[in-house]
């Protein structure tokens, strides 16, 4: 019963009632006693002419108690508001608090109704608040530490292209170490090598080399615009590749010497074995067994050529010419090196592309899909126009590929198998790129790889 009546509401009926009980004395006390009583006697004994109130009807009564009793209601208003003013200007100055970042403002008032309640959600709030700033401006210092200490040069443009953050990178890149935020990125590339500057005007990803003190420097340049508290800005990322790409360089020179050494010994040791062999049938005179060493011999040497042929070719490789290919030709040509079932019928306008270098892909690529296991009547090729784009697929029902081996299939000189070169996938992928499409590799549902080259087609619209 006490907690209902110490609440807001409990306080505000009690507050009520006494009103009602405060309103019916003073109406009794003007129209009945002592009022009446007396405004007789001052008519009588003063002889004062005074209307009684009890004459003044109804009316006339709850008027004169109105005139008494509004100052009293305007005495228990101001008490009953008085913590709820308190309280509101308390929220006031928290809210302008918050609104300038200051989180650590608390409502010191101790009271046990719904007000207090409000109080302690409040307080319970900004430190809330509080410990999430603090968080926060942690999170911002770990971010700038490692922003700064990056050897990517980053720098952050407004709207009007001057420089909104720069990192120490960016510093020594474009302004010998001094700061760059506030200066006009446009004015500082101005300074900068052409390559640079045309790379950064041309708001796309590049991959550029640039003469920097006298050496050749190789930046992978990565641009993004996005919207920053509402406002426009640009991302501009310089990343040094000169050492990775060193790196990555002697790294595939000694995996393509790893991978000839092996072809090479794999042939020139057989070749060295019969070449003794056959000098001692001939000192024997055992001259009817020397046509079949000499035959295994070329085998080998012809292997041998095939295999350097085809690093040559890889090596290099021609520009394509595209040219208005007709499909029943071109499938009725790539028949006779191969086989395969065309899954639908090819479309009836010409495919624009390198004809040669198109059906030297398309064979390795059936060439793999019958290696891979699958029936030989399930090695499908599908022709097919997607708006301004030609697919060709390839697909097999062989067991399929890993995610490690999809990941890795198209890089040159990785191959699964135990005599392959890792060249086939690679050289699909540098012919189709030249043409500007790219190739993709994906596992089938019910089992197989399917390989689909994506040919950009500038003769269809």
């Amino acid at each position: 019963m006490w907690r209902r009546l110490s609440s807001l509401q409990g306080r505000l009926t009690v507050l009520l009632t006494v009103a009602a009980l405060a309103g019916a004395l003073v109406y009794a006390g003007i129209t009945q006693w002592p009022l009446p009583q007396l405004l007789l006697w001052l008519r009588k004994d003063m002889a004062l002419t005074i209307r009684a109130p009890m004459q003044l009807g109804v009316y006339g009564g709850l008027l004169a108690s109105l005139v008494v009793l509004l100052p009293l209601a305007f005495w228990l208003a101001g008490r009953a508001m008085a913590p709820v003013s308190r309280l509101l200007r308390a929220l006031e100055g928290a809210v302008a608090s918050y609104r300038d970042g200051d989180f650590s403002f608390s409502i010191a008032i101790n009271r046990r109704d719904e007000l207090g309640e409000l109080i302690r959600m409040h307080n319970a709030l900004g430190q809330t608040l509080r410990e999430q700033r603090q968080h926060l401006v942690q999170r911002e210092l770990l971010l700038d530490t490692v922003v700064q200490n990056t050897p990517v040069a980053l720098v952050l443009t407004d709207s009007i292209g001057r420089v909104a953050y720069a990192n120490i990178a960016s510093r020594h890149l474009f302004n010998e170490g001094r700061n760059l935020i506030g200066l006009d990125f446009a004015e500082l590339l101005a300074d900068a090598p052409e390559v640079l500057r045309k790379a950064v005007e041309s708001g796309e990803d590049a991959l550029l080399s640039v003469e920097m003190d006298g050496s050749e420097e190789t930046f992978h340049l990565s641009q993004r615009a996005f919207r920053l508290q509402g406002r426009p800005h640009r991302l501009q990322l310089f990343r040094r590749m000169t050492r990775e790409l060193s790196r990555q360089e002697v790294a595939t020179w000694k995996r393509v010497i790893r991978v000839i050494s092996h072809e090479l010994n794999n042939s020139l040791a057989p070749i060295s074995s019969l070449a003794h062999s056959g000098a001692e049938l001939a000192r024997r005179g055992q001259l009817d067994r020397l046509p079949g060493v000499f035959a295994t011999i070329s085998e080998r040497a012809l292997h041998l050529h095939g295999f350097i042929a085809g690093y040559a070719s890889f090596a290099k490789l021609p520009t394509p010419q595209p040219v208005a290919v007709a499909w029943p030709p071109f499938l009725e040509g790539l028949a006779l090196h191969c086989r395969y079932r065309l899954a639908a019928p090819p479309p009836e306008r010409p495919g624009v592309f390198d004809a040669v270098q198109i059906e030297q892909v398309l064979i390795n690529l059936i060439k793999n899909a019958h290696e891979a296991g699958g029936a030989d009547d399930e090695v499908t090729l599908s022709i097919l126009e997607v708006g301004n784009e030609l697919r060709i697929e390839v697909a097999d029902r062989g067991p399929g590929m890993s995610e490690t081996v999809l990941a890795q299939a198209l890089l040159p000189f990785y191959s699964t198998k135990r005599s392959g070169t890792g060249l086939g996938l690679a050289l699909a992928r540098e012919i189709t790129e030249a043409h500007g499409g790219r190739v993709l590799l994906a596992n089938r549902e019910g089992g197989g790889l399917r390989v689909s080259l994506r040919l950009p087609q500038a003769g269809i619209s």
